[in-house]
């Protein structure tokens, strides 16, 4: 389930944000980038429609994906509403 970003407490969405970012460690080139500047890198996309916060009721966590990801997840969720509707 999708959640706005704006429906959580700002100290929530920064922890958020530094566990995704922590967690994914990407690359940044070949200079090293400080956590606070990846978090506002994050923030930016969040704020822009770029990501979206995913909610899984099943796992019980709060994610954040691509709008593309997200698509795809809400369309396989379909498929499988649809299939065990049946």
């Amino acid at each position: 389930m999708e959640v706005p970003y704006q429906s959580l407490k700002n100290d929530t969405l920064m922890k958020v944000i530094e566990s995704f970012v922590v967690r994914e460690g990407t690359e940044y080139g070949e200079h090293d980038v400080p956590l606070a500047k990846k978090v506002e890198q994050v923030l930016a996309e969040l704020k822009g429609g770029k990501i979206k916060l995913l909610y899984s009721e099943k796992e019980g966590s709060i994610n954040l994906v691509t709008q593309e990801t997200l698509q795809q997840y809400l369309s396989e969720q379909k498929s499988t509403d649809e299939y065990t509707e049946s």
